[in-house]
């Protein structure tokens, strides 16, 4: 249905994640859980393909904070910006506008809905919507009822989901290893423990962890025990089992194991290896790092990127350098947001 700010579109929200990362040379990417909006049945980041971003409504902002935002959204605080702008996505970092911010003018329409037009990049007090502008994104008109109520519900949900936190259990045979990995995970925002026998953990504490990573060298009857120990204490979590000693490798599939988004709200649908192959299928376009990390004879690590580009939505089948899959090799393909690891088949 037209109407005089745009068409009517649909407006919902959904959980999202951006990933964290341990990268080559020890730099740090930090893992953000945040809510993103969905608008005609699409999470919105979805339409800025090439866009590491993450909206206001962040899980770790103070729960102050976190109401202004989103009484901003519901247009029951003053706009944040000059000529009515309200940010809708900003740094993961930092939350700097100066480090660049799609911003959207929200205003209300007719009696009773709210239209959020005029999106754009911004870095200063006002955007250039000429050369800056998301031109084709928009304008959309959302009835006042739907949007009012996710909001609202929202806002009444987020003491709950806030304490819910974000915590790994780690058990293997190399200390070195469950060390760094901890450490890593720590740095990005991960609570993250090593233990070696959790049926001695209180079972208030076990449900407290959203995944348990095991190392290689567990074997299947101690790992039995330890789900066991899981069970008993009423504990859902996903498992992992690690691919290799490697950090940056170990940190990815932790990452992947922590998105609990249905396979369809993920712009990586899905990664595998096929040969000298790797083929990656994208929901919509969107910018894709692929890695490859590669243990010799010696169990020494190698890293090469084999892809970083945007790739449109569909399916995509990206070459291998031979050299860098010989061997135990892996994939990881990283997205804003999200992370896939995958095998390459000897």
């Amino acid at each position: 249905m037209a109407a005089e700010h745009g068409t009517y579109a649909s407006f919902a929200l959904a959980p999202a994640t951006r990933a964290g990362a341990v990268l080559a040379g020890g730099a740090q990417v930090t893992h953000r859980d945040f809510t993103d909006f969905v608008v005609d049945g699409q999470p919105l980041l979805f339409r800025l393909a090439d866009l590491d971003a993450v909206s206001p409504l962040a899980s770790d902002v103070p729960p102050a904070i976190f109401a202004e935002q989103v009484r901003a959204l519901l247009l029951e605080a003053p706009a944040p910006l000059p000529g009515g702008r309200y940010l809708i996505y900003g740094c993961p970092e930092c939350a700097d506008l100066a480090c660049g911010a799609v911003t959207a003018v929200i205003e209300r329409a007719g009696e009773d809905d709210y239209v959020w037009r005029d999106f754009a990049w911004q870095t200063g007090d006002r955007p250039d919507l000429r050369l800056n502008g998301y031109h084709g994104l928009g304008p959309f008109r959302f009835g006042g009822a739907e949007y009012r109520r996710a909001l609202t519900d929202l806002l009444d949900r987020a003491d709950g989901t806030r304490a819910e936190g974000r915590r790994v259990l780690l058990i293997g045979a190399r200390a070195a290893v469950l060390n760094k990995l901890a450490a890593a995970l720590r740095s990005i925002g991960i609570g993250a423990d090593i233990t070696d026998d959790p049926s001695e953990v209180p079972p208030e504490e076990l449900r407290a962890y959203a995944v348990v990573a095991f190392g290689r060298a567990v074997a299947e009857d101690r790992r039995e025990e330890v789900r066991a120990a899981f069970r008993a204490a009423g504990a859902e979590v996903a498992y992992v089992s690690g691919l290799a000693p490697v950090i940056p490798l170990l940190v990815a599939q932790t990452e992947e194991a922590l998105d609990r988004r249905p396979e369809g709200g993920r712009r990586i649908a899905g990664l595998r290896a096929t040969g000298r192959e790797a083929v990656v299928e994208v929901s919509s376009d969107c910018r894709v790092g692929l890695t490859v990390y590669r243990l010799d004879r010696l169990h020494r690590t190698h890293e090469h990127i084999a892809f970083d580009g945007v790739l449109p939505s569909g399916s995509h089948r990206l070459p291998l350098d031979g050299k860098a899959v010989k061997g135990d090799a892996f994939l990881v393909a990283r997205t804003s947001g999200e992370v896939r690891v995958a095998a390459v088949p000897r």
